[in-house]
């Protein structure tokens, strides 16, 4: 039976004073303590070894740990956690195993060698919960895009980081250091990507500036170029950035890993960096998405190739063809109607709506507005 909860040491000292006595009955003062004879007779004994200082509770920490990690694990562990300071117990592992051969502690033996140095904040772990996933089937089914909100460099300028990321691998086609959210920066470092990995069935983005101005008017240079391109446009619902959650996501992780971390002086600086950690999240990073593989294992290039020069614009023989004006302008019926600066001085094809006096306008292959022959719908 144990000692009172509150007054161990002490009971334990007058235990022993009170055995030591002449003609005691051990049986009779061990009920009195409420412990058993076993229990007397060993506290009896280990004062008789070490005096009163032995009366204190021991250690039940073993002498020896024939199970736990070795130093050289553990620094290993530590050196990459170190390298690398948002990766926890199943990423580390997953990383160990693609990288270094050998045989690796589990997850949670790798986060307790982490929670054992105090290098796990309980407010960021309980933050991390699953949740469902929707992706693709295919790689280059779907890329998403979109402008990570910029910081100021060491040089006092602002850095806008882009990315372009394939929604079904994860894998990140682009990460660029820009100096701004133009139009010509995007198309610029999209064609850079587009000859890299070819070009995708359909782009998600926001509806900002450059690739859309608003819900009404969808449609700007940038996404022209792309429907030109043969590549098909979606927005995100407005005030929805969780539409684009991957690339969301990414950001995040960006932002953690990378933009946190480091001093960057200026964009070349940034996209020294950008590169560096764009080669580990794609190549070595394992996802947790991905059943922790990296990126790179789930990704292949489009067989799509991006054409240097824009080919023409073919329309069907029974459309109505109308060349946009430099006021995003046509004229049908002599009547005006606005379809949109994004096609100035491009061909636009007129076909027979669902019902009469109804018309669908179309770019390239993308119905682009509607014309209604109503009074109240002239421009």
């Amino acid at each position: 039976m144990p000692w009172k909860e509150t007054t161990k040491v002490s009971q334990r000292t007058e235990f022993i004073s009170l055995v030591q006595e002449d003609e005691v009955n051990i049986s009779k003062l061990c009920q009195q303590f409420g412990i058993s004879r076993k229990t007397g007779y060993k506290w009896l004994r280990r004062y008789r070894e070490g005096g009163l200082e032995a009366l204190a509770d021991r250690s039940r920490r073993p002498h020896h740990s024939p199970h736990r990690s070795s130093q050289a694990i553990e620094e290993t562990v530590l050196s990459v956690r170190e390298a690398h300071p948002a990766w926890g117990g199943r990423k580390i592992k997953a990383y160990l195993e693609n990288q270094v051969h050998g045989e690796w502690p589990t997850p949670s033996t790798i986060t307790a060698i982490l929670d054992r140095h105090g290098l796990i904040d309980p407010k960021e772990s309980s933050k991390h919960h699953p949740f469902q996933r929707f992706e693709m089937e295919q790689p280059n089914q779907l890329w998403q895009m979109d402008f990570k909100g910029y910081f100021v460099m060491e040089d006092g300028a602002r850095c806008h980081p882009l990315t372009v990321l394939d929604d079904h691998s994860r894998f990140l086609l682009g990460l660029r250091a820009c100096p701004n959210q133009k139009r010509q920066t995007v198309q610029a470092h999209l064609s850079d990507v587009f000859r890299n990995y070819g070009l995708p069935e359909r782009m998600l983005m926001d509806n900002g500036s450059p690739w859309g101005d608003d819900a009404d008017t969808p449609h700007t240079i940038l996404t022209a170029w792309l429907l030109r391109l043969g590549v098909q446009v979606s927005h995100g619902r407005p005030y929805h950035p969780q539409t684009q959650g991957k690339d969301e996501r990414l950001h995040r992780t960006l932002q953690v890993e990378l933009i946190s971390k480091k001093v960057l002086h200026d964009l070349d600086d940034c996209q020294q960096y950008f590169d560096q950690w764009r080669e580990i999240y794609n190549y070595e990073r394992p996802h947790e998405a991905l059943n922790l593989h990296p990126p790179a294992t789930c990704y292949r290039k489009s067989p799509r190739p991006f054409p240097e020069v824009l080919p023409p614009i073919l329309y069907n023989p029974g459309d109505i063809v109308r060349n946009v004006d430099e006021c995003g302008v046509i004229y049908f019926k002599n009547r005006r109607f606005r379809v949109g600066k994004a096609f100035r001085l491009q061909p636009v094809a007129i076909r027979f709506g669902e019902c009469d006096g109804i018309y669908d306008v179309y770019f390239c292959q993308k119905k682009i507005d509607k014309i209604i022959l109503r009074d109240d719908h002239n421009d």
